[in-house]
């Protein structure tokens, strides 16, 4: 996956995130609504299956007096060509 300009941060030319511990890594999220527990996970299972992605954390909500109550909100990393693969090395 080519990276895309236009979803790129500014940092200062001084920040330094060299350390493992405290480093900033980039991730992205992804909320996913449905009328049904069950309908998240289908709208999550398809998305996923679609995308190129390194799935992190995932966090579960319920909104009530809402049309879609059932909230996932899915954290993740894009898989770079870039990137070699834990497995391989």
């Amino acid at each position: 996956m080519a990276r895309d300009s236009d979803f790129c941060l500014d940092v200062p030319e001084d920040f330094d995130d060299a350390d493992d511990e405290t480093g900033v890594y980039p991730i992205a999220k992804k909320l996913i609504l449905g009328a049904t527990a069950a309908d998240v996970f289908r709208k999550a299972h398809e998305w996923v299956r679609n995308h190129d992605i390194r799935l992190t954390d995932v966090s579960w909500d319920h909104m009530c007096d809402e049309d879609q109550p059932y909230v996932m909100s899915m954290y993740f990393t894009f898989e770079l060509d870039s990137e070699p693969d834990p497995e391989e090395v």
